[in-house]
């Protein structure tokens, strides 16, 4: 007789944005966001050698809010009415390690930014690590917080923002440079 056993070495995670978060591009001040609203569920896989677990965050399935006037201010002013930038996620994925609390997840987006209905820029790729570790690049030192005690953590992370292919846009923005995220989230299974 063979008698099998079926393991749920996976779990559910689920991932909550908060307000206080930050990006920045360039030579630009950082615009302070407000992304509560946002997150989503992610997969907690079974714990490895190492002591991580992966995780994984289904983009179909991830909101993050646009930033707009109502999310976002620019050196304490509200971001001007009629501009919006939406995110529109590819990839969040990466490791989890439940004894430290420490994260570090692939973040793969783009960003269109909208100026009413008159004005569509083409998308901005952002290809990022965001951990809960130390940042240092040549504009932004940044220290990111490990998974407290009741699931708040702070994910930061740098990436070179390519040229768009919008001579104006990439003028504007002196693109290629960096772009600064900061994410404040809870995360919970």
């Amino acid at each position: 007789m063979v008698i099998c056993q079926v393991v749920i070495l996976s779990s559910v995670m689920h991932l909550t944005s908060q307000k206080g978060c930050r990006l920045a591009i360039g030579a630009y001040p950082a615009f302070s966001y407000d992304a509560r609203g946002g997150g989503g569920d992610g997969l907690l896989g079974p714990m490895n050698q190492d002591g991580l677990r992966s995780l994984r965050f289904d983009p179909k399935n991830l909101i993050i809010p646009a930033l707009s006037w109502r999310t976002t201010q620019i050196l304490g002013l509200p971001m001007p009415p009629g501009l919006n930038i939406s995110i529109t996620t590819q990839k969040l994925e990466g490791s989890f390690a439940p004894d430290s609390g420490e994260l570090s997840l692939q973040f793969e987006a783009q960003f269109c930014f909208t100026v009413g209905s008159w004005l569509t820029a083409p998308d901005l790729t952002v290809n990022t690590c965001l951990s809960s570790g130390k940042v240092e690049s040549q504009r932004h030192h940044v220290q990111g917080q490990a998974l407290d005690a009741d699931g708040n953590a702070v994910l930061v992370g740098v990436s070179i923002v390519p040229l768009s292919g919008a001579a104006w846009l990439d003028q504007f923005l002196g693109l290629p440079d960096e772009a600064l995220a900061v994410l404040r989230c809870q995360l919970q299974n």
